[in-house]
């Protein structure tokens, strides 16, 4: 099993016991991962979204920084810091993560702009 594997099949782990409601569980799996696997995008999000769901924004916001250092332009970590700094009360940085959110967003639809489309109905034959 491949080391990229393993750490999607511990990150799904997690998540499934953070929907069963044991998010100290989860967090101690993801926490284990990012040690194991500093450079995992996906195991720093994981954290970071389960520790805004419990309400540890500061917790969420570390690990969101982490994982925004390996992917800046993801639209997710962007939106999901936005969140956070919201939650933590500065509207001027919840506001330029969101506008980053939407940065990436539009260099997604420039990438990919069938994908985009497919999106919309516009009604017309």
């Amino acid at each position: 099993m491949s080391d990229t594997t393993e750490v999607s099949d511990i990150i799904e782990d997690a998540t499934f016991d953070f929907t069963m409601g044991d998010s100290d569980h989860a967090i101690s799996k993801l926490e284990a991962v990012v040690e194991a696997h500093p450079d995992s995008f996906e195991a720093w999000h994981a954290l970071c979204e389960v520790h805004y769901s419990a309400k540890a924004y500061e917790s969420a916001l570390k690990a969101a920084e982490r994982a925004l250092s390996l992917r800046p332009d993801d639209l997710f970590i962007n939106t999901s810091l936005s969140r956070i700094w919201l939650e933590l009360g500065s509207k001027e940085k919840a506001e330029h993560f969101g506008a980053q959110a939407k940065v990436a967003s539009w260099k997604e639809q420039l990438k990919n702009p069938e994908a985009s489309q497919a999106g919309l109905d516009t009604g017309s034959p």
